[in-house]
């Protein structure tokens, strides 16, 4: 399954379905609960009209039980039938399983349908406990009843349940039973049991079954369906971009872009973070042509005087031009350390995180040039600041800034350490023409010199002031050139101070 369509679409299926299922079983026990308690409730009201017609002075033995539910009148101290439902043949689940009727014993005791006052408290007309012939005057239920004494005519607040089954006219049903325990006006204590049927219950929750089972696999077709069609036009523009990096791959032409969708959701920045991505590989594949190609031409230049003076030297030694060789020589392995450093620079080498003094440094690459043209003057008032970095990178740095400001100073170079805003600044400056603000960014490319005219063996290779920039940015710091009070070029280095 390698297609993201695919797993997207199977995902979402396996999520629906389990989705799905979780709430129809839910429903179905939310279901068969509330049916249950709608059939308790139907057992419940037949248990209570039965019970309100033996409390109104209905004789058992008159009850009209010709209803399609069972329903059982029975005696609370002798379990026996004393009436029931119609052509009823068997049940269970009830007080007693008899279906046919005894006829009702002489009542427990005789008490007229308006009961005198009970002058000693203890529910007994004749003023003592001996009168009470039965025995059993607390109204306790042998068949599960609530133990609670019933004055005559008084029916039960509680109802008890239980589940059966029951066959009425030779049909065989499951029920739900209430039992309701009530006193007849003549003192008859009595359980009515009143059945209703369960075969709605079931069939309701059966219907919902059905429903879900047949249901789900259409409701899962259309979500996987919707899911893959969803999903193919929201990866159509991946595809578009992939086919498009194929094609450059191929063709290496880095000038082509991917198609960018009008959307502005991942896929559109996607697009547009893979052009520019695109747009920068082709810019620094560009630099690093022109890179090969001006080097090229930068060391073919003293490579070829080099053969040259050898080669005569070879065939008259007597006019080999020694100092012009060992210049050419010298030339040659400035530039190539300078290709060596950018190299190291392009590849993302980190100056070395060591404390360097600047002002120490700019003392000591001072005294070190003895041969300058024009005199450096070293001024500020910066005292000796630390930054972290590379020494040997610094140092080129400012040797670079130094032998540029010696080809163009007239007179005179200054050097100056300062303290600005929480950073360490180097100034280099010199007195000569300057650099036009049009060419103050152009100056920091690599292999460009604006005096075109002047030979290359009085300049450089170009290379300097490039270097000196990417070594101040891998240090965290700038490199800028402006216009110097003595009215030449003012470079500034500004590096970061060393923490702690």
């Amino acid at each position: 399954m390698g297609s993201v369509r695919a797993r997207t679409a199977v995902g979402a299926t396996v999520v629906v379905a389990l989705a799905l299922l979780a709430a129809g079983l839910f429903m179905l026990s939310a279901l068969r609960d509330n049916v249950g308690q709608q059939v308790g409730l139907q057992a419940e009201v037949t248990a209570r009209d039965v019970a309100g017609r033996l409390v109104t002075d209905t004789e058992i033995a008159d009850l009209d039980l010709g209803i399609d539910v069972p329903v059982q009148v029975v005696d609370r101290d002798s379990g026996a039938l004393l009436a029931a439902t119609e052509d009823l043949e068997a049940i269970s689940g009830t007080g007693t399983g008899e279906v046919v009727a005894r006829a009702p014993a002489a009542p427990a005791r005789d008490v007229p349908a308006t009961a005198p006052p009970d002058d000693d408290g203890d529910g007994d007309d004749d003023g003592d406990d001996s009168g009470d012939d039965s025995g059993d005057d607390d109204g306790a239920d042998d068949q599960g009843g609530g133990g609670t004494a019933l004055a005559p005519g008084e029916v039960a607040d509680d109802i008890r349940s239980g589940s059966g089954s029951a066959v009425i006219d030779g049909e065989s049903r499951d029920y739900r039973f209430a039992a309701l325990d009530l006193t007849t006006p003549r003192g008859t204590d009595v359980v009515v049991w009143a059945g209703a049927p369960l075969g709605l219950e079931q069939v309701a929750v059966d219907s919902v079954r059905d429903s879900l089972v047949t249901g789900l696999p259409f409701v899962l077709l259309v979500v996987a369906g919707a899911t893959w069609l969803l999903t193919r036009r929201a990866f159509r523009p991946v595809e578009g971009i992939r086919r498009e990096m194929d094609a450059i791959t191929h063709s290496g032409d880095l000038s082509r872009r991917v198609p960018q969708p009008a959307t502005r959701d991942e896929i559109g920045r996607l697009a547009t973070t893979t052009n520019e991505t695109l747009a920068a590989l082709e810019s620094s594949v560009e630099r690093q042509r022109r890179f090969v190609a001006d080097a090229s031409h930068e060391l073919r230049s003293p490579i070829a005087s080099l053969r040259t003076q050898l080669e005569v030297g070879q065939a008259h030694p007597e006019l080999l031009d020694v100092p012009g060789a060992v210049q050419d020589t010298v030339r040659l392995q400035a530039l190539a350390a300078d290709l060596l450093l950018l190299a190291r620079l392009d590849a993302g080498e980190r100056p070395a995180g060591k404390p360097v003094r600047l002002g120490t440094l700019v003392a000591d690459e001072v005294a070190q040039r003895v041969g300058d043209r024009h005199p450096v003057r070293v001024t500020g008032d910066g005292g000796d600041p630390v930054v972290t970095g590379s020494r040997t990178q610094l140092a080129r740095v400012l040797g670079n800034l130094l032998d540029n400001a010696q080809r163009h100073a007239a007179g005179a170079v200054r050097v100056a350490v300062l303290r600005r805003d929480g950073a360490a600044v180097v100034e280099v400056a010199d007195d000569g023409a300057g650099v036009p603000e049009a060419d103050r960014e152009r100056i920091f490319e690599r292999f460009v010199r604006l005096d075109d005219a002047r030979s290359r063996d009085e300049g450089g290779a170009g290379l300097g002031l490039a270097i000196a920039r990417d070594v101040a940015a891998r240090h965290g710091g700038t490199l800028t050139v402006t216009t110097a009070p003595e009215g030449g070029a003012l470079f500034t280095l500004r590096l970061p101070l060393a923490s702690g």
